[in-house]
C-alpha cells in the first residue's frame, strides 16, 4: 500500500517547473517493446519526471536518452531518442520492463513495493521466456529483483558481469545509466555501449547455433 508521501510524489503536485503545463501520467507505468524479443532489459523504476510523467518506461529523462541511443546504435531501435509516447519510437527484438512499476521517492523503492511488483516481473518474464535469450539488468536493484524472483543464489553484482541462467539464457549485469553514474564517470559511454554490443553478439551467436 502506498503511503501519503508516495501518493503525493506520484501525483501532479510533484511536478517540476520544466513540465508545469503537462499532465503527468502518475500511475503504474507499463512495459514497452517487442513481445517476441530476444533481449529483455530490466530497469529500476519509472523516473519521477520521465516515465511517471510521460507514461512510457525510459522516456523523457536522461536515463532514457542513454538507453535509447545505445539501442539505436546497436540496431534495436528505429531512432536515438525517447521523448514521449507519441514520438514514433519502435523497438525491435528488445523489451523494456522494470523491477518497480511506480516512481518511488528518491528512487528508493521500499520492501513492499519490491514484493508487490515482483509478482508482475515474474509473470512477465515467464510469458516472454520462450523468446528471451539475454536478460540485461540495469543497476543493483534490478539485479536483486531478478535474482530474488527466480531464487538465484551466489551471483555477485558488478558492471559487465555475465552469467548463464536457466540453462540456455545469459544474464548481463550493468550499472544503471542514472545521472549519478554518468555524470561522475562511474559509467562512461564506452562502458555502456559495450554492454549492448555484447548482448547483440550473444544473441547473434545463439540464433545462428
Amino acid at each position: 500500500m502506498s503511503t501519503p508521501i508516495e501518493i503525493y510524489f506520484r501525483c501532479e503536485k510533484s511536478k517540476t517547473a520544466r513540465f508545469i503545463d503537462e499532465n503527468y501520467w502518475a500511475r503504474p507505468v507499463p512495459s514497452f517493446g517487442d513481445p517476441k524479443a530476444n533481449l529483455l532489459i530490466i530497469g529500476l523504476a519509472p523516473a519521477a519526471h520521465g516515465g511517471n510523467r510521460t507514461g512510457r518506461i525510459f522516456t523523457g529523462d536522461s536515463s532514457g536518452d542513454w538507453l535509447t541511443s545505445a539501442l539505436f546504435n546497436t540496431g534495436f531501435a528505429n531512432k536515438p531518442t525517447s521523448i514521449s509516447k507519441n514520438d514514433g519510437l519502435i523497438l525491435s527484438n528488445v523489451y523494456l520492463t522494470a523491477a518497480v512499476r511506480c516512481a518511488p521517492p528518491l528512487n528508493k523503492p521500499n520492501r513492499d513495493e519490491m514484493y508487490n511488483c515482483s509478482r508482475y516481473l515474474y509473470t512477465e518474464t515467464r510469458i516472454l521466456e520462450n523468446t528471451t535469450l539475454v536478460i540485461l539488468v540495469l543497476g543493483k536493484i534490478a539485479f536483486d529483483a531478478y535474482c530474488n524472483t527466480y531464487s538465484i543464489k551466489g551471483l555477485a553484482f558488478g558492471h559487465n558481469k555475465i552469467y548463464s541462467v536457466h540453462g540456455d539464457k545469459t544474464l548481463i549485469v550493468s550499472y544503471h545509466p542514472s545521472r549519478r553514474n554518468t555524470n561522475t564517470g562511474t559509467l562512461t559511454w564506452q562502458m555502456w555501449i559495450n554492454i549492448f554490443q555484447t548482448a547483440k553478439s550473444i544473441i547473434d551467436q545463439k540464433t545462428r547455433a
